[in-house]
């Protein structure tokens, strides 16, 4: 930490010495009249390692907070952050082929080579501004002579040849089921990103202040790229990868999700940190070197677009795999305690099955359902609370709760007492506290006692009060589903008896999306 100002020409002096590589970099990019072909992975390396070091330089005196230097920091920041994100575009570039990628909507390579066009664009700008602005200062600008030759990216063409042995790895189906599902989770926690390449370009500022917040796109690179991790540290070499052949189209899909995520990043990064944000008189009076509109094209249009469509693209793939090695079983599983298959846990149940694309039915007595579909698992409650009212019918007369005379009774406050007998004995649960009736009741022929199971069965009927139940249904479709089946009912089906909200386990944190 340094203690006082600092003497002015020391640091003049420090800055032209730690930044003389970097400014003579940008000098030849001032230069160059084709940027996009000028740009080589080693110049960009050389760029943002150069253009990092001098801003830990400069924010070591709080050149960000000087008049006289802020003006530095920022085209420091744009060098940074536009050789980074050129960067990450040439790799994918020169990788898109051996992704091995499905087939998207829209042009991938030549919208990489526009938005490649874009960034070199901008650090030509940058550096026309860093090269004034230092001459400006002061600083001695290098010519920077022969860069083209120095940084110039010769690339044999073909591979080596592979000559390690394939290592022995878990079973392919062991294998599959990891990878497919973690990839369909990372897709899952996606949504929100996903969805904002629908946006119009009036509302891309509000999706960069939710959904497209640079920790959020941060924290999903960081998770893509632990994937693309797992599958290079166990799946890659092994025979699993030889057997089947659409590993490697995922992990290219991993991979190109991972790139398009970081450029997104620092799109989002940049535009956060750099264009929307109250900036001094120097830099409002620096000409314009990123356009706001252009930037936030950039993101959209570009990052935002393939990730949607890579992923949308491999979950399906995912799916597919999936069931290839669906290993079929069967589990019994209580049904929700209370108010049976209502829409929260009919919506769980169903979103667990579509997520994982798996065909799953719910066995219940002698009827089947599908449980992808959230319908069809509501239509079960029919049966259920069938089951409910014969036993409330049963436990009323069990217990005596019912005058055997009629006349001059109060039928309202009969059934009133029996709904309070009940739930004093904790055979049934009550919604509605006090609980109102009906002000007419179920136009019934026959006896008292007819006349009041009729009234609780509508009671029931009506959620008003409700009976817990030890139904227990058999799920079968995939074990590796019938296992967050299994979870899922473990945890009530995300509702505790009064039908509020409880937590699900990470393991099932997709179904909150």
């Amino acid at each position: 930490m340094h203690r006082g100002l600092v003497d002015e020409h020391e640091f003049s002096k420090l800055i032209e010495t730690r930044g003389e590589k970097l400014l003579g970099l940008l000098h030849y990019l001032a230069g160059c009249e084709a940027p996009k072909e000028a740009l080589t992975r080693p110049l960009l390396g050389e760029l943002l390692s150069q253009a990092m070091q001098l801003e830990e330089v400069l924010d070591s005196y709080d050149a960000g907070k000087n008049c006289r230097w802020c003006v530095i920091r920022s085209l420091t920041a744009a060098v940074k952050s536009f050789s980074d994100i050129s960067y990450e575009l040439i790799h994918i570039r020169n990788r898109m082929s051996s992704y091995r990628l499905l087939p998207v909507a829209q042009d991938f390579a030549a919208a990489t080579e526009e938005t490649l066009a874009f960034t070199a664009g901008i650090l030509v700008r940058v550096g026309r501004e860093m090269v004034a602005k230092a001459q400006a200062l002061g600083l001695n600008v290098p010519q920077g002579e022969n860069v083209s030759e120095e940084y110039e990216e010769r690339m044999p063409k073909g591979h080596l040849e592979h000559g390690c042995e394939t290592r022995r790895a878990e079973t392919v189906a062991e294998t599959v089921a990891t990878l497919t599902t973690g990839f369909l989770n990372l897709a899952s926690g996606s949504e929100g990103v996903r969805a904002a390449s629908n946006a119009k370009p009036e509302d891309y500022p509000l999706c960069l202040a939710a959904s497209l917040r640079e920790e959020r796109l941060r924290s999903l690179e960081f998770h893509f790229h632990n994937l693309q991790s797992q599958y290079d540290t166990h799946v890659s070499g092994t025979e699993s990868e030889l057997q089947d052949r659409d590993l490697i189209v995922l992990r290219g899909h991993a991979s190109i999700v991972f790139h398009l995520l970081k450029t997104a990043t620092v799109f989002a990064h940049y535009y956060e940190r750099h264009v929307n944000k109250q900036r001094c008189e120097a830099l409002l009076a620096m000409p314009q070197v990123v356009e706001r509109e252009a930037l936030l094209s950039a993101l959209m249009n570009y990052s935002i677009t393939f990730i949607d469509q890579y992923i949308g693209s491999a979950v399906n793939l995912c799916q597919e795999m999936l069931q290839r090695y669906a290993e079929v079983g069967e589990i019994e599983v209580a049904i929700p305690k209370y108010r049976g298959f209502h829409v929260r846990p009919s919506t769980l149940v169903a979103k667990l099955a579509l997520h994982y694309g798996s065909k799953v039915q719910m066995r219940l007595d002698d009827q089947v359902y599908d449980a992808g579909s959230s319908l069809d698992l509501f239509r079960a409650n029919e049966k259920i609370n069938a089951q409910k009212r014969r036993w409330l019918a049963a436990e009323i007369v069990r217990l005596g709760l019912v005058p055997a005379a009629s006349e001059g009774l109060d039928i309202v406050a009969i059934v009133r007492n029996v709904v309070l007998s009940l739930a004093t004995q904790g055979k049934l649960i009550m919604y509605e506290q006090p609980l109102e009736l009906p002000d007419t009741l179920c136009p019934t022929e026959g006896t008292l006692l007819e006349k009041v199971t009729n009234e609780t069965g509508r009671l029931l009927a009506m959620g008003k009060i409700d009976i817990g139940t030890d139904i227990k249904a058999c799920f079968i479709g995939d074990k590796r589903v019938l296992a967050d089946i299994q979870l899922l009912a473990e945890f009530g089906y995300g509702e505790d008896n009064f039908g509020n909200n409880v937590a699900l386990p990470d393991k099932l944190a997709y179904l909150r999306r």
